[in-house]
């Protein structure tokens, strides 16, 4: 995994973990990592987004669609 990779995971972890504890340290980081604001804007929209959702489906108990597979499953194997 490359550095805006590593950066981008450690981000969005902390902002799905504990996101009252962002701050410009974090933003920081990933300018560092070589992100400009406009990238920046777009993991934190995206990130919030699958966070909402997730919470959404999980709270009304939406399941899965049957046709997406479990992460890392052989397409061929299931057939």
């Amino acid at each position: 995994m490359n550095d805006v990779d590593q950066a981008l995971c450690a981000y969005a972890e902390k902002l799905t973990r504990a996101p009252s504890e962002m701050g410009e340290l974090d933003v920081a980081r990933l300018r560092a990592a070589g992100l400009d604001d406009a990238a920046i804007h777009d993991a934190t929209q995206i990130v919030g987004f699958f966070n909402y959702i997730n919470r959404v489906a999980d709270a009304l108990g939406v399941e899965p669609e049957q046709f997406v597979r479990p992460w890392g499953e052989d397409p061929v194997a299931r057939g």
